[in-house]
């Protein structure tokens, strides 16, 4: 595995675990959809389905802060990508979809800094 994909994996493993703790229940990791892309996590919040992306950056890298990675696209992408989802496996819940963002930030010492954002697309 590659540093960029190991980095991403440790981020998406912290959120996971940020996301259960808040008492979210996991349905699935980096599902696809074809072509369309891959959704990061997928879970349910009381009736809610949450598909959420997660973004992991090292302190200082040049691409920025993670919770600034969503873009309008990616936001649409997102979106068919949760539409996708609930199409498979029996349509969206009573309480509907949600898009979320978990945001990573690895500094040189110290705990990682785990944002989550609830609704972002």
């Amino acid at each position: 595995m590659n540093a960029t994909r190991a980095l991403g994996r440790y981020g998406e493993d912290l959120a996971a675990r940020l996301l259960t703790g808040s008492g979210m229940r996991l349905l699935a990791r980096n599902w696809r959809c074809g072509r369309a892309g891959e959704i990061d996590i997928v879970a349910r919040e009381g009736d809610v389905l949450v598909v959420c992306e997660v973004k992991t950056r090292r302190a200082g890298a040049a691409h920025g802060h993670p919770m600034a990675a969503v873009t309008p696209a990616k936001s649409r992408r997102l979106r068919h990508l949760a539409e996708c989802w609930a199409a498979r496996h029996g349509g969206a819940p009573p309480g509907g979809i949600r898009v979320d963002l978990v945001g990573v930030v690895l500094p040189r010492r110290g705990a990682a800094v785990v944002e989550h954002a609830r609704g972002v697309a």
